[in-house]
This record gives C-alpha cells, structure tokens and sequence, in this order.
C-alpha cells in the first residue's frame, strides 16, 4: 500500500474543499485535494450556477413576452430546450475550465479524484493508497432530501433531475416552498408551465420575514403560480402518463413532473466518519466555533456543519479552516452574518435577523419598510417589492430584507452594514447614486435616522 503525507488532506474538492486548498496553498501549507466527481461540487454542477443560467433564460423570456408594453414588438414563437441547456452547460464548462486552472496552477496542491474513505482522524483511503495529513477537512457537501416512501425515479425529480429535464413540463408541481421549491417554480412558470407549491408551513419562503413571504405570495398570486400552505403531502405516485400528490386534505394534484424540494441533507454516510471516532448529529458533523469536530485534527466545512446550506458560506468556511491551521487566529463565521438570496421573479435578498428574532434578541427594535413604488429605478424594470431594514433600538442595524427585481445585487451593502454594526444614521450619510435600486437601501436608512426624503411618515 502507497502513503503520502500532507499538512492537510481535504475531502471533497466542492466550495468549501476547494476554498480552503486554495487558501492553504497560499499560505505554504502542502494540500491533497480529493474529490470522487468533478471540482466544483454541487453549486457548480447541480445547483448555484446551472440553475441561475436557467432562472436568466427565463427572465429573457419574460422580457420578450413583456415587450408590447414598451412599444417593442416582440414573441416568444418557441424555446429550443436543447440549446438552453447548452447555454446552462456552457457557462458551467468555462467556469469548470477556470476553477481546475486555478487549482492545477495552486503550489503545494495535489488533487486526487476518486471516492475516499476516513481510516483516522489523519487519514483517507483511496484504493490501495493512503493520504494522510496533520490535518483532516471534511469538506463532501449535502445532497437532495427526499421524502419518506417516495421514490426518486420517472416523473418524479429533485432538483438534480429539474435540472436534466429535456424539455419543459406543462404541468408541474413542487414540493415545498422554500428556496430550491419557489426557485424552480418561477423558472418553469415564466418557461410556460402551470405549476402548483405544496408547502407545509404557513407561507412560502418560511425562513424569511414575514413581510417578504407576503410579497413573494402576492408577485406568485399575479404570475398566476398556484400555491397551498400548511398543507401536508400524504402519497406521490405516478403513471407512464402522469404523477399524481396527495395532499391531507384530500385535495390531488396532478402533473407531468414532480419536483421533490424538500431541503438538503449531509453526505456523510458511507464514508467512514463514525468508525473513525468523528460525532454526527443526525448526519451532520458536530463542530465548534473553530469548525473542528470532537476530534481536534478533523475540521468540518460547508454543508456538512448545521446551518445555512449555502456556497459562501463554504467558501467562508474554507478559508477560516485553512487560516486557522496556519496559526493566523481568523475570527469564526457567524452565520447571521451570511446573505441570503431566493433567485426567483422578484427576488428575495436578506442578511442577519428578521423583525421577530431580533425582537427575541433585543427587545425593543426600530423597522422601516421602504416601498419600491417610489423607486425610479424599480418604476423602469416594472418591478414591486421593499427594502426593510430592522435596527436595535437606538442601536446599529441588525437585519436587511428585500424584495424586489434584481435585489440580489443590493446584498453587498446590506450585508457590510449588518456585518460592521452599521447605524442607519451612518448608512444615511451615505450618498446612493440616483436613479439606483441601490437608492432604497438609502432611503430606508434615512427614514430610520428619523429624516425620510422620498417616503411618507
């Protein structure tokens, strides 16, 4: 049996393994990169970006058909659903391309492909050889939750397979309302399907504040996408002709695909993790604050540490991991701290706490809820929605939330004023060039400061 030794033996070459190789190989420290697919992981190939390039084809459709409106005559006479995917696949391909020169050009960094196994709190198994490290990352990521009795096969898909769909489903129903779920929904809707969100809360978007969730209801209610809440799915079946969701109120459902979008769960089976002596909780890795698990050696990034399943968080995760082995003292990811962003048609970006948790934190909080009605911007892409923004009482901002077309790209502010506990009197202060949506980050502000300039009081 062959042996290498390392500083670190990564496994999982996703967003936080690749992340933290990188970073380590900045920082001296020699690296073996394992991953059993391809460099990337999950958000590259499945999730993150092939879904955002179907969501932008969908938001061209969506232009098209709305051309009349701005004395543009225009059709939609037809979608080549091949060359979609060739355009999802292409910027996947050249993004690959990029990552793997990134890497292949990265000192002191070894990738290794194929599926590892932990032997030890130091070392994986490939085959016949032995990889081992000062220092262990778990970094394998999460895959598809599906539900209980309910086979993945067919007509029935998790989001894995949405993404593989050759051609547009005409009717379709989702299985849950959360990210993945509206996702998927607005992109098949404006792509032409009828489709139906069965969530088992009692709004869509549950992880939001309310005040988005409503808006987000009110936008899918005027794009005539279906949705019912508190509502439990009782069996899922199909035929070579359809598939059919059972709901507890006897109501059911039937469509030409069904999407199973019920949340993500840890990889971390099969890998030898207990055997080595690493705690799990419920299939995640139980860590500290310094993401190392029961086990000082082995560390834990991404999806595979409870809390948000999300890329950046990975790649923050990484580079922690690997800044704290070099002994630089990094300070922990706060995951309140981490923007959220919903890719649906409006979308939805937030970052830190919603009214409610920080009224549990705090106490007494001020809000203000800007609409984008009195936005010029937001008046010219046709879009509604609002930026609230949640203070602690006399104190720094604490909570941003936003709804509204292309609101994604208004994260970055909101996240350095939750992150650096930011006043609203000091983002106030800020000038926001006009006309910007940028520009309701500003009003808002100026608002909770007390001194609003295009918002009634």
């Amino acid at each position: 049996m062959t042996g290498h030794t390392y500083d670190i033996v990564i496994l999982g070459g996703g967003s936080g393994g690749y992340a933290c190789a990188l970073r380590a190989s900045q920082l001296g420290l020699s690296v073996a990169l394992i991953e059993r697919d391809k460099l990337g992981g999950t958000c590259l190939h499945r999730g993150c970006v092939p879904t955002k390039a179907l969501l932008h084809v969908g938001e061209v459709v969506d232009t098209v058909k709305a051309g009349a409106g701005f004395g543009v005559d225009a059709a939609v006479n037809s979608i080549a659903f091949d060359e979609v995917h060739a355009f999802k696949n292409g910027v996947v391909d050249r993004l690959h391309r990029g990552l793997s020169s990134l890497v292949d050009a990265a000192p002191n960094v070894t990738v290794v492909h194929g599926t590892g196994t932990v032997v030890d709190a130091h070392t994986v198994r490939i085959d016949d050889a032995e990889h081992t490290g000062a220092n262990l990352v778990l970094a394998t990521g999460s895959r598809p939750r599906t539900l209980p009795g309910v086979d993945i096969t067919g007509r029935i898909v998790t989001s894995d397979g949405a993404l593989a769909l050759a051609e547009v489903p005409k009717r379709a129903v989702v299985i849950g309302g959360s990210v993945i779920g509206v996702e998927f929904a607005s992109l098949w809707r404006s792509l032409g399907s009828e489709v139906t969100i069965v969530e088992s809360l009692g709004t869509l978007v549950p992880q939001e504040d309310p005040s988005v969730s409503k808006k987000l209801e009110r936008a899918f209610r005027k794009r005539k996408i279906g949705f019912t809440t508190n509502a439990k799915v009782v069996e899922v079946s199909q035929t070579e002709s359809v598939a059919s969701v059972t709901l507890d109120s006897g109501r059911v459902l039937e469509a030409d695909v069904v999407l199973v979008a019920v949340g993500r769960e840890p990889v971390s089976s099969g890998l030898g993790l207990e055997e080595a002596g690493i705690s799990l909780d419920r299939g995640w890795v139980s860590t500290d604050d310094r993401l190392r698990s029961n086990i000082p050696s082995v560390y834990a990034v991404g999806d595979l540490v409870p809390g948000p399943q999300l890329a950046h968080r990975g790649f923050a995760h990484g580079i922690f991991v690997a800044e704290h082995i070099a002994g630089l003292g990094p300070a922990p990811v706060v995951d309140t701290n981490l923007p959220r962003v919903t890719y649906s048609d409006p979308e939805i970006a937030s970052v830190g706490l919603t009214e409610s948790r920080a009224r549990e934190a705090f106490g007494a909080v001020d809000t203000v809820e800007y609409n984008l009605a009195g936005n010029g911007r937001s008046l010219v892409l046709g879009t509604a929605g609002s930026v609230k923004i949640v203070r602690k009482q006399n104190g720094p901002i604490v909570g941003v939330h936003m709804v509204g077309a292309r609101m994604s790209e208004q994260i970055g502010e909101a996240t350095l004023a939750v992150t650096l506990n930011v006043h609203p009197e000091e983002l106030a202060s800020i000038v926001h060039a006009h006309p910007t949506q940028n520009e309701s980050i500003g009003e808002a502000a100026l608002a909770l400061a007390g001194k609003p300039l295009h918002a009634h009081t």
